[in-house]
């Protein structure tokens, strides 16, 4: 081998040996690291109990967007000025995106004005113009009340009355179910009655009023998921209860919520998506952190389950997602 030949390969297993260097002592240009995105989903709740469903579509949004969601519920249900005191603290920690269920839309788009947030704000209730909200997903909350009316129109006794129970008129989106139900169950002749929750006995005393003297009938209509879980299992424990409730209907999709319908405490639900409407909420906060949609609105379709439609497998993937 001449000296010629020596000498390269010689630079050949010097390259070699610079190259297994450079990769050992991590000096090689390295592959950019996709950025995680910081986002934070504030509730109007103190527990995340009626959120199960949402924070796994959620999870599965952050995996696949690559986002490190931080889920917040308040101290205190319904404390609008805490919760936009959260979305301040968030926003100064360095969210670059806020989702947010508000206590009522309008006070949180008023608040919002004033704060002129840095960064995108999801809304989860219905459309309200503005220019720091970069997007809404909305339920059809009266078209859920109107569904809800249509069936106990079909199944309940006119001449018994209607009790419309919620944990608040401002509660959620409740003044449009209430609307939903109220004018649908009046335009057939059926009579309302707004109870509005005051404390933990509200809605067991309204249900003792039946009971007493002992030949009251009423229907229930809860529109909210607190006060249908709640009546629930009020009724549930006491059949001398459900023998003065003539029916019980209301709003919510939780797993103990829909075995009382599976167990026909609740003869039906509207309901919809909580799973899709976690991972949406994500998937639209992404999109607006990146500037490619901006002011979008989406509404989630709802549907009324019933005992007999409950195992179809259509609703088995709505309500018992796979994490």
């Amino acid at each position: 081998m001449s000296n010629r030949e020596k000498f390269l390969w010689c630079m050949y297993a010097g390259v070699l040996i610079l190259l297994f260097l450079m990769s050992s002592t991590d000096l090689i240009i390295k592959e950019k690291k996709a950025e995680i995105l910081p986002i934070s989903v504030i509730i109007e709740d103190a527990g995340d109990d009626y959120y199960i469903n949402y924070k796994k579509g959620m999870d599965k949004a952050a995996e696949e967007f690559l986002c490190d969601v931080n889920f917040i519920t308040l101290y205190r249900t319904n404390d609008h000025e805490q919760q936009m005191e959260l979305v301040q603290r968030e926003i100064r920690d360095g969210a670059k995106a806020v989702i947010l269920s508000p206590v009522n839309e309008s006070n949180a788009v008023m608040a919002l004005e004033q704060l002129k947030p840095s960064c995108p704000i999801i809304l989860l209730g219905v459309p309200v113009p503005s220019e720091y909200v970069a997007d809404t997903i909305s339920l059809d909350s009266y078209g859920m009340g109107e569904m809800t009316a249509k069936a106990v129109i079909k199944q309940a006794p006119q001449e018994v009355p209607v009790y419309l129970f919620t944990e608040g008129i401002l509660y959620g989106d409740n003044a449009n179910v209430y609307d939903g139900v109220r004018s649908s169950l009046e335009e057939q002749g059926f009579t309302c009655r707004l109870v509005e929750r005051k404390d933990d006995d509200t809605y067991r005393k309204v249900i003792e009023e039946t009971v007493y003297p002992g030949d009251g009938q009423i229907t229930i209509v809860a529109m909210d998921t607190p006060s249908l879980d709640q009546v629930a299992r009020i009724l549930e424990g006491s059949t001398v209860y459900q023998d003065h409730v003539s029916g019980l209907y209301g709003i919510g999709s939780t797993t103990a919520i829909l075995n009382s319908v599976d167990k026909g405490i609740i003869r039906g639900i509207a309901a919809y998506s909580q799973f899709n409407q976690g991972y949406l909420s994500v998937k639209r906060a992404v999109e607006a952190i990146q500037g490619s949609r901006q002011g979008q609105h989406i509404k989630l379709p709802a549907v009324y389950i019933h005992k007999e439609n409950l195992r179809d497998k259509q609703y088995e993937k709505m309500f018992y997602p796979i994490e």
